[in-house]
């Protein structure tokens, strides 16, 4: 009789100590290492395959515009461009339902979809002969990219002991300027000889990836938790929630594709017209995105410790909006516009990154937490998809205003005051610091 006691007692604490550390029920197989390499690699290659279309986006219109019948023009170039972005972003959007799967049939299974799809198209889209089909591919891979978010960050959260839960969440974020850099350094290395169609074609290597999810979570089953619907996220006591994060990351979503990845282009454009050979403005191109992720990377690593000190996810977020107004007028209205200077704009992108970029991994941290468990991904999906349906007119209308005015530095900087719109949302959102994650 005593043995049995003592054992029960010891199961009871193995059982408690498990629970502490994982959603009620969850079952789990892999080391916190192998989840947060699985997550952050899932997110850096989709960066990678996202940020391509960034340094080719000038060679890939200037062949496919006349192909589909359309002068290639610079103006033609950035309204085309302009029109793709959103294309893409509206494929983004269009991945809500990754977070319901995810939340339905697990975190890994949805987790290894997501990146076999984005790797397809992203290759694909290497493959295109005309802007129709060209933008067909990029709405496909804006879908894949676009889930992959929505299964990985809960389960990091969920999966990880909560002692380490906000540093490495906010630790994630680092995985998407390191796929930019790494889109930039293969750009500005291989670009020329690979071409705009062999830089797309290495998008299928991501693939990959997902034979080291499935040998690293064999056994993962679906989620044990009670099911809830997605209406769920519209009742009573959480759509406040809901619609607070979802405008707040659509504010976002729309200040970053409407400053930070007009970069190269912007860089591009004006060497271009200057006279400048088209190698030469290329690298210089990628040299702007290698700078701009520099100051994302530096925010990342900051982030868990940042908004541990200001003790307040809200206060955190209020820094960044303003940081990301002032980083971008002064970036495109005052040195590359006003001033003319491409090394003063180059010497101020950090700042853009960390800012308009960096802000992001304070979302990995918070929006999570908003969630309970049978509803992470779902709500993080939703927030993040929805951010991306209205935040996709920012680079349409960012190519508008260009065309209409001839500037496309004065029209960066003028869709800066975005954030000025999305302050009541902060206040909207629920203060989660130091608050363990809901279950």
């Amino acid at each position: 009789k005593r043995k049995k006691i003592f054992s029960d007692r010891i199961e009871s604490i193995m059982v408690t100590r498990i629970r502490s550390k994982s959603p009620a029920g969850a079952r789990f197989e892999g080391s916190t290492r192998k989840v947060f390499a699985a997550t952050w690699l899932g997110w850096m290659l989709d960066a990678f395959d996202a940020a391509i279309y960034a340094y080719v986006l000038v060679a890939a219109l200037t062949e496919l515009l006349p192909a589909s019948g359309i002068e290639a023009t610079p103006a033609n170039v950035g309204f085309y461009g302009g029109v793709l972005f959103s294309i893409f972003m509206l494929g983004w959007a269009s991945s809500v339902a990754w977070g319901w799967a995810a939340d339905r049939y697990g975190r890994v299974p949805v987790l290894c979809w997501t990146v076999v799809f984005y790797s397809v198209f992203t290759a694909a889209s290497g493959l295109a002969t005309s802007v129709v089909m060209f933008a067909v591919f990029r709405f496909l891979t804006g879908f894949g990219v676009g889930g992959e978010w929505a299964a990985g960050t809960p389960l990091l959260h969920e999966r990880v002991p909560e002692r380490d839960r906000v540093r490495l969440a906010g630790w994630l974020h680092t995985a998407a300027p390191t796929g930019l850099f790494l889109a930039a350094f293969v750009a500005l290395v291989a670009g020329d000889w690979l071409g705009w169609r062999g830089l797309f074609l290495i998008g299928t290597l991501p693939a990959l990836l997902v034979l080291y999810i499935r040998r690293s979570f064999p056994g993962e089953s679906r989620p044990r938790e009670a099911r809830m619907p997605f209406a769920a996220l519209f009742a009573a006591d959480r759509a406040r929630t809901t619609w607070a994060a979802t405008l707040m990351l659509t504010v976002c979503i729309f200040g970053l594709w409407s400053s930070n990845f007009w970069a190269p282009t912007a860089v591009v454009l004006k060497l271009t017209a200057a006279g400048a050979a088209p190698a030469d403005a290329q690298a210089l191109g990628a040299v702007a995105g290698l700078v701009t992720n520099a100051g994302t990377l530096l925010a990342c690593l900051i982030m868990p410790f940042f908004t541990t000190l200001l003790g307040s996810r809200r206060k955190s977020a209020l820094v960044f909006f303003a940081g990301s107004i002032a980083s971008v007028v002064a970036a495109y209205a005052l040195a590359l516009e006003t001033v003319g200077s491409i090394s003063l704009f180059l010497v101020l992108l950090p700042l853009v990154g960390f800012f308009t970029n960096g802000i992001f991994s304070l979302f990995t941290i918070w929006l999570p937490e908003m969630f309970p468990t049978a509803l992470r991904g779902s709500g993080a999906g939703f927030a993040f998809s929805f951010g991306r349906l209205l935040g996709a007119a920012g680079p349409f209308l960012i190519g508008v205003t260009a065309t209409a005015t001839g500037s496309l530095p004065l029209s960066i900087a003028l869709f800066s005051a975005i954030y000025l719109v999305g302050l009541p949302f902060i206040a909207l959102s629920p203060e989660t610091a130091r608050r363990p994650l809901s279950r």
